[in-house]
């Protein structure tokens, strides 16, 4: 029997009225008042309102930072020192993993099991830098003639880190664990769908001992506050993790400022099957490559190839394997799918789904579960015999598909 939504008592405790930008030490609103709405994946409800940051905002942020930079002791810290920070960082993401997990689950519909493993991978990302950091040594080399060249690493200035909505505690750390560790001072534009759990970053820094105004954060749209810290020329660097085409605008605005450049963009990573491999072991590692953190994922093996001799029984094994993955709430231990972030993104992934079906043949999968009326629940779903020049070949769909 299906449990009403309603009724499911799954809304972690303690959740946040509103949330807020958090600039050179202090959480605060926009400059304008203005808010957005955040909604629950499951039910598509509004939760909770965020402060919806624009250039006026992002001022305020880069100039704190910029002046933690210049004026406070962060760059000039010994790196064994903010190793230290960065380890006490990491410390205290993994005491509150089960909580991160919640509160990243909630918000973002990913399983409750793989949003643990995000957050404690979020605080090895923290170790690994704070090692690295330590470890790493400049360089010199003597060349022919009477000449010496030598590398001198240091701190460059404000990192503009904006991130997405999938997995995006892990993703946060991947941008702020090198921009701290290196000795820069760092603004966070954290993606509009999922704020939740980049609010937690201010109380982490605090407790672990990052000087004020080594991190700042604020949220909105990234038509608005994402391209103004692209653009503010007091930000020497831009990491972007997101949309191809996005990445694109984003190389056109940092282009006349020389900006240096991080970006993780879309993909359509392809697995190949040959005829002597472990068929079992083949399904497995394809199935998770797939399915797992709700397809929601630039590195999800979407495009499976597989020699001709042993297609067919590939095919068949492989869908009946996804008709078993369960899909469920995102806080039941014994689900593997949960919900799409986003009515939005819901949408496009259901558009390509009907989309397969005329470019290829549906053998699992291709709507919505019956059990889950409403909410941004997909059934995993196959298409086979799609030809390389079919858009659901081509495109990344980032779905459970």
């Amino acid at each position: 029997m299906t449990t009403p939504l309603a009724t499911t008592g799954r809304t972690p405790a303690d959740l946040p009225e509103h949330i807020q930008h958090y600039i050179g030490g202090s959480f605060v609103d926009s400059v304008d008042g203005d808010t957005f709405d955040v909604l629950d994946p499951v039910t598509n409800q509004t939760y909770v309102t965020a402060a919806a940051g624009k250039k006026a905002d992002i001022d305020l942020a880069v100039a704190a930072a910029r002046k933690a930079f210049t004026e406070g002791p962060w760059p000039r810290m010994l790196p064994r020192e903010r190793s230290r920070v960065l380890h006490r960082i990491a410390d205290i993401v993994e005491s509150r993993d089960e909580r991160l997990a919640e509160l990243e689950s909630f918000d973002s519909g990913l399983p409750i099991t793989q949003a643990l493993g995000q957050a404690r991978r979020a605080a090895e990302n923290f170790r690994f830098f704070a090692d690295l950091i330590v470890a790493q040594t400049d360089d010199a080399f003597k060349v022919p003639g009477r000449q010496l060249n030598y590398v001198n690493r240091k701190p460059i200035g404000v990192a503009g880190l904006i991130t997405p909505w999938n997995t995006p505690f892990m993703l946060e750390s991947w941008k702020l664990g090198p921009a701290l560790a290196t000795g820069n001072t760092v603004v966070l534009k954290p993606a509009e769908f999922t704020p939740l759990s980049a609010s937690l970053w201010a109380g982490i820094f605090e407790e672990a001992g990052l000087p004020e105004g080594v991190f700042n954060l604020v949220n909105g749209l990234g038509e608005d506050a994402g391209d103004a810290l692209v653009k503010h020329p007091d930000v020497p660097l831009i990491s972007f993790t997101g949309e191809s085409s996005t990445g694109s605008l984003i190389f056109a605005n940092a282009a006349p400022f020389l900006k240096g450049l991080s970006m993780e963009l879309g993909g359509k990573s392809p697995a190949i099957v040959f005829a002597d491999a472990d068929l079992d072991a083949a399904i497995d590692a394809t199935i998770f490559g797939v399915f797992s953190l709700n397809g929601e994922r630039c590195t999800a093996g979407s495009r499976i190839l597989v020699e001709r001799s042993v297609y067919d029984d590939f095919v068949a094994r492989y869908a009946a394997q996804a008709d078993r993955v369960k899909v469920g709430f995102p806080d039941d231990p014994a689900t593997e799918v949960g919900a799409l972030v986003h009515p939005e993104h819901y949408a496009k992934v259901m558009s390509y789904v009907e989309l397969g079906k005329t470019e290829g043949r549906l053998v699992a999968g291709g709507g919505r579960p019956e059990e889950f009326p409403e909410g941004n629940f997909v059934r995993p779903t196959v298409f086979a015999d799609v030809a390389p020049d079919a858009r659901i070949f081509q495109e990344e769909i980032f779905g459970p598909v």
